[in-house]
C-alpha cells in the first residue's frame, strides 16, 4: 500500500512538472496593426524584423502577426484598433491622433523642438515617458518609442516659397502641430495616408507635401512633380511609436513582457540607424541622378513667422489644458538645457571642422 502511494505521489509530481513545462511553453499570439503599406521600406520592414526578433528571443512562445494598412484598411485608425482590442498592438505615429486626443501630438515631434537624441533623452530620463503614460493609459494603451527618422525635410513644393504670402491658400499634406502652425498663416493642412500621397500631388489635390526625407522620399517620386525641396523646421526628430493594449500586455508572462519591451527598444534603435543610412545613400543618388531637384531653405521672414505662430499656439494649448501645459513646459525646459550642450558638442564639432 505504502509503495503504491509512493508511486502515485511520484506520478503526480511528474504530471505537475509536465504541466508546468507545458505552461512555460505556451504560445502567445498577438496581432499588430501598422499604419504602413505592405513591404514599405524602413517602417513595415522594421516592424516585420521586430516580430521575428520577439519570436526568436522567446524561443517561439511569442508570435506576432503584422497586418499592414493594406489589410485592415485603417492607416490612420491604429489608435482605435488597439484601444478597442481588435488588435493587440500597433505601430504608427502619435501625432496622427491629435484630432481624437489633442495631447498625442507632442510625442512624435514638435516644430522648432528637440532633435532625435535630445527627444530620446527627454523621454527616457527627462519625464517624457511618464507624461506620455498620462495621455495614453486612460485609453487602455501603453506606448513605446518605435523608431526615429531624424530631422525631416520641410517638404516638396510645386512653386518656390519667397514670402509668408506664398503660404496663403497653400494646400499641403502636413500632420501634427505643424499643420496648425501653417493654418495660422493661411495655409490649408491635410492629413493623407502614405499610400495616397503621390496620387494626391499628381492630381493637384494638394500643392505641396512633406513626408520624411531622402530615406523614404526618393522611392515616392515626388521630385517628378514638385521640384522644390525645402530643409526642415517642423519635425526635427520624428519618433514613431508602438502601441499595446494594456489589458492584453498584463496577461503576458513577465518574461514575455520583458522580451516584448526589449524587442521594441532594439527595433526603435535599428529603425533610426537604418533611416540615417538610407538618407545618406539616397541623398547621394538624388545629387547625382536628379540634378533638377532645387534644394531651398525657407526665407528668414517665413521661418520667423512660423516660429511666432508656433509659440502663440503653444501658449493657447497650455492655457486650455493643464496636461498640455505640463508637457509643453517639460519639453521646453529640457530643450533649453539639452540645446546648450548640443551646440558645443555636435554643432560645435560640425561647424569647426566643416572647412578642413
Amino acid at each position: 500500500m505504502r509503495k503504491g502511494l509512493l508511486c502515485f505521489a511520484a506520478l503526480l509530481t511528474s504530471c505537475l512538472s509536465l504541466s508546468a513545462l507545458a505552461a512555460e511553453g505556451k504560445v502567445y499570439k498577438l496581432k499588430l496593426a501598422e499604419s504602413w503599406p505592405t513591404k514599405f521600406p524602413l517602417l513595415d520592414t522594421g516592424v516585420q524584423r521586430f516580430a521575428k526578433m520577439a519570436e526568436e528571443m522567446s524561443d517561439g512562445r511569442l508570435q506576432i502577426r503584422v497586418d499592414s494598412a493594406n489589410k485592415h484598411k485603417a492607416a490612420l485608425g491604429v489608435f482605435d484598433l488597439v484601444k478597442s482590442g481588435q488588435y493587440d498592438m500597433g505601430h504608427s505615429a502619435s501625432y496622427y491622433y491629435k484630432g481624437k486626443v489633442p495631447n498625442t501630438m507632442f510625442f512624435t515631434t514638435m516644430p522648432f523642438g528637440m532633435t532625435a537624441m535630445e527627444q530620446h533623452a527627454w523621454y527616457a530620463y527627462g519625464g517624457g515617458k511618464e507624461l506620455m503614460a498620462k495621455v495614453y493609459e486612460p485609453h487602455n494603451l501603453l506606448t513605446y518609442p518605435g523608431g526615429n527618422t531624424g530631422v525631416q525635410m520641410g517638404g516638396w513644393f510645386r512653386n518656390e516659397i519667397n514670402s509668408v504670402e506664398d503660404l496663403k491658400n497653400l494646400k499641403m499634406r502636413i500632420p501634427g502641430f505643424a499643420g496648425e502652425v501653417l493654418a495660422k498663416l493661411g495655409a490649408t493642412p491635410v492629413n493623407i495616408p502614405p499610400a495616397e500621397l503621390y496620387t494626391a500631388l499628381e492630381r493637384n489635390t494638394i500643392d505641396a507635401l512633406e513626408w520624411v526625407g531622402p530615406s523614404l522620399d526618393l522611392r515616392m517620386g515626388f521630385h517628378k512633380i514638385a521640384p522644390y525641396y525645402y530643409t526642415g523646421w517642423h519635425e526635427p526628430g520624428s519618433e514613431n511609436m508602438f502601441l499595446i493594449n494594456k489589458k492584453k500586455f498584463a496577461k503576458l508572462p513577465k518574461d514575455l513582457q520583458v522580451i516584448l519591451e526589449t524587442a521594441m527598444r532594439a527595433t526603435a534603435f535599428d529603425i533610426y540607424v537604418e533611416a540615417t543610412a538610407m538618407s545618406t545613400n539616397n541623398w547621394a543618388t538624388m545629387l547625382q541622378e536628379y540634378p533638377d531637384i532645387k534644394v531651398r531653405t525657407f526665407p528668414k521672414e517665413v521661418l520667423a513667422a512660423l516660429k511666432k505662430a508656433n509659440d502663440e499656439l503653444l501658449a493657447e494649448h497650455a492655457t486650455r489644458d493643464p496636461l498640455a501645459k505640463e508637457i509643453i513646459e517639460s519639453q521646453q525646459a529640457f530643450t533649453k538645457k539639452a540645446r546648450a550642450y548640443t551646440l558645443i558638442s555636435d554643432y560645435g564639432y560640425l561647424e569647426s571642422t566643416k572647412d578642413l
